[in-house]
């Protein structure tokens, strides 16, 4: 005979255990985006890097960020919308700032120069913040 305690117990367990799971998919789908945003920036510095001066290629990553940065929130947005638009800048901005000081400087520029530079990192930077904001906030607001 199962004890009904026992039974409330491992149901309670399975609900704890599913809603954990929620969570860690929800956390992988934001990271996921925010990769995706950071990745394009690295990668037209990458390739600016390649063809062009490095002032150019800070200025092409400074007009670019925010408008890859807007392209993923939108996407973000309207396909998941888990958090708020200035939870989703926060955390999109961590994760990225994350990648830069522990990948980008650390590992790959082994160097911390790149923080010295407003148009290298504080401009763009700035800038992906305000844009994953207002997009977030123009696109849950046009799915409402």
């Amino acid at each position: 005979m199962v004890d009904p305690g026992e039974s409330f117990m491992l149901a309670e367990e399975k609900r704890v255990s599913a809603g954990e799971e929620t969570a860690v998919k929800k956390a992988l789908i934001i990271l996921v985006h925010a990769f995706v945003a950071w990745a394009l920036c690295g990668a037209t510095v990458w390739i600016g890097r390649e063809f062009m001066t490095m002032e150019r290629t800070l200025v092409v990553h400074a007009v670019g960020a925010p408008i890859f940065f807007a392209a993923v929130t939108y996407v973000y947005t309207r396909f998941f919308g888990f958090t708020s638009p200035l939870t989703t800048a926060f955390l999109f901005i961590s994760f990225v700032l994350f990648m830069d000081v522990f990948l980008v400087a650390m590992v790959i520029e082994k160097s911390f120069d790149m923080f010295r530079s407003p148009l290298g990192t504080w401009i763009p930077i700035s800038l992906e913040f305000l844009s994953t904001w207002w997009t977030g906030a123009l696109a849950g607001r046009r799915s409402s």
